[in-house]
């Protein structure tokens, strides 16, 4: 079973397939990452409590999706 770990920590490198190294992050991109995270989980959230629909999963992959890119430009 694989590790886990906060997604800011250094050993997220570990059972990683597809980017085999890391830069170090600057404490700055941290907080960015977490920023756009926690807001990405309250809209997740917010939109999850709306019901089910096909419009509310899609939204609901919409907003991970928007999390990723965020995330993958500040790791790049």
């Amino acid at each position: 079973m694989a590790e886990t770990f906060d997604a800011t920590d250094d050993k997220r490198i570990t059972n990683n397939v597809m980017r085999h190294e890391y830069r170090k992050l600057q404490q700055q991109e941290m907080v960015q990452m977490k920023t756009i995270k926690d807001m990405g989980l309250d809209f997740f959230n917010m939109i999850d409590g709306l019901g089910a629909s096909r419009e509310i999963s899609l939204a609901k992959t919409r907003v991970e999706e928007a999390v990723m890119w965020a995330t993958k430009h500040i790791t790049r």
